[in-house]
């Protein structure tokens, strides 16, 4: 088994972390840390594999923790869970060797699909020993960073469906449609589509408001993994 250090300084975050990672085979939770100083501290006491590492702690900068981890000599890989999407963040957490990077907010499946890769990669560095041949870490290194093909239905696109997760992001009481498309310069019917679909996957929550006579207002807001 893989063992896995949650490292997620907002509880209820931490526990849904906690349990994306238990679901997924060949993975277990043996510990879970606040703070940086408390992920330091598990580290040292016990073995893991890997810390599935939030970059935004309370004590000291995930990234810096990350440095502090590769000065100890501490045999660990980490997998980075942010909202952070500056591309200086993501060169520094490559250049700090950090495995996988995935950004918040994300559904169960991706973070399951992270999470297979790395395990497909972890299984394929212990079946090696001594040199390997160039064909040999290209296939590990592919095994770690190749990405599902996941279509949006048609007639969404990429770039506006992350104005509409940006929106959602930027409103944690939730927007209705209404709100949402007036902020990215969509109609209601096109936003509430978007909306509706990252209701489908998970990744967004839908509630009903009554604030008068007639149909209830939808209300969406991003879910607990964001």
């Amino acid at each position: 088994m893989i063992r896995v250090l949650v490292v997620e300084d907002e509880p209820v975050v931490a526990r849904a972390h906690r349990t994306f990672v238990e679901r997924t085979e060949g993975f277990t939770v043996v510990g879970s840390a606040g703070t940086g100083a408390e992920a330091l501290a598990v580290l040292k006491a016990q073995e893991v594999d890997v810390v599935l590492l939030d970059l935004g702690l309370p004590d000291i900068p995930g990234l810096e923790l990350c440095q502090t981890i590769r000065r100890a000599g501490l045999p660990v890989d980490v997998i980075a869970v942010t909202s952070a999407r500056d591309v200086e963040v993501v060169r520094a957490a490559v250049a700090l060797g950090i495995v996988q990077y995935v950004v918040k907010p994300f559904t169960a499946a991706m973070l399951r699909e992270k999470l297979e890769r790395y395990r497909d990669y972890h299984r394929s560095v212990a079946e090696r020993s001594g040199p390997v041949a160039q064909h040999e870490v290209d296939a590990m290194l592919t095994t770690l960073h190749r990405s599902p093909q996941v279509a949006l239905p048609k007639g969404l696109t990429e770039t506006t469906m992350q104005q509409v997760i940006d929106a959602l992001r930027d409103d944690e009481s939730g927007a209705t449609a209404t709100d949402v498309g007036t902020r990215i310069g969509v109609s209601r019917v096109t936003a509430r589509r978007y909306l509706e679909h990252l209701v489908q996957i998970g990744m967004a929550e839908r509630t009903a408001r009554y604030g008068g006579p007639g149909r209830p207002e939808h209300h969406y807001r991003l879910g607990a993994a964001s």
